[in-house]
Parts: C-alpha cells; sequence; structure tokens
C-alpha cells in the first residue's frame, strides 16, 4: 500500500480536520512526507469536476464534499435525517448506547459492517455524538443527552439490562481480540 493511499484513506475515514503531524504518527512516517503527498492529492482532488475536494487551514487538512454540491448535499441530507430510524441505524444506537464511549472500529467489529453512514446519520440526528480521545487518533461515539430526552431516562444506566449488556462476555472478547490484532 502506498502513503499516498494511507494518507487518502485516513482523509476519508477521519471526516474531520487532521495536522500533518497527526496524519505522520498514525502512518509513522515524517511530517514532511505527509505533506508532500497532502499536495499531491490536493492536486488530484481540486479539480471543477470532483466530487470531493481537500481543505487546507494552516497546518489542517480535510476532504469534503465540493461546495458546488452544496444544495444537493444538503437536499439529500435532509431527505436522510428525516422518518424513522432504519434497523442498522438502531442496531448501531444499541451498541453506542450499552458499549459507548466507543470507537468506529470497535463500533464495526461487534457489529460486522462499515458504519460511517449510519453513524454520519446519527450525528446529524443527534442522537450520538463524537468526542476526541488525545491518547487516540481515532474518536469515540457515545450517546447525547438529547437520545436520552427522547427516551424518557436520565442516565443510559436505565436502558434495560444495562449492567448485563454492557459487560456481556462476547463484547469484551470481541473488543479484547481487536486490542490484540493491534499491538
Amino acid at each position: 500500500m502506498t502513503l499516498l493511499s494511507q494518507v487518502e484513506s485516513i482523509l476519508f475515514v477521519a471526516s474531520k480536520p487532521l495536522t500533518v503531524k497527526k496524519i505522520a504518527k498514525a502512518i509513522g512516517v515524517s511530517d514532511s512526507e505527509v505533506a508532500e503527498v497532502l499536495k499531491g492529492l490536493s492536486i488530484k482532488y481540486n479539480q471543477p469536476d470532483s466530487g470531493v475536494v481537500i481543505l487546507q487551514n494552516n497546518d489542517e487538512w480535510q476532504m469534503v464534499s465540493n461546495p458546488e454540491n452544496r444544495a444537493m448535499s444538503e437536499k439529500f441530507l435532509k431527505a436522510e435525517v428525516s422518518g424513522e430510524l432504519t434497523r442498522p441505524q438502531l442496531e448501531t444506537l444499541t451498541v453506542i448506547s450499552y458499549c459507548g464511549p466507543i470507537t468506529k472500529p470497535e463500533l464495526e467489529q461487534i457489529r460486522g459492517v462499515n458504519c460511517g453512514l449510519i453513524l454520519r446519520n446519527l450525528l446529524l440526528r443527534d442522537l450520538v455524538k463524537e468526542s476526541e480521545d488525545p491518547s487516540n487518533l481515532l474518536p469515540t461515539y457515545e450517546v447525547t443527552m438529547e437520545y436520552l430526552r427522547h427516551l424518557g431516562i436520565v442516565s443510559v444506566k436505565e436502558l434495560p439490562d444495562f449492567e448485563i449488556l454492557h459487560n456481556h462476555d462476547y463484547v469484551i472478547k470481541i473488543l479484547e481480540q481487536k486490542t490484540t490484532e493491534n499491538q
């Protein structure tokens, strides 16, 4: 896998501004190598017919949708956040409720599927929130006060069988297995 491919993937999955230093640390290369790749990615994506662009603000970089597509993107997102939650959204929300705070890879390890679009939708609906973890490259996800208010509870600990499911052997085993694989 090339350095360009690695940086491109990180920008894509992060969906937030990242510093050169943070990207370099994640990959294990120098800041200057990452900065050079980011310049190349800007040239690749910042074209009039590209659906995504690479933004740079000082030392932060982010992959975003092309501002020219704003009206269409907003129309799509509005349709996405209205209506009832889908079964995959409910499943994802349940895992976050019982296991949060949880990272996206941990969530995907438990569910067995990519959860990027589902997380985006739950974030837009203000049912989950993304929190930065200074000790980790990846943010964690947990339910919001709006979620608790909507359910009429004051804490996730009021969810049915919370203690049993929060500390379930299967979940602990899956998360430990993921941690062991990453070492």
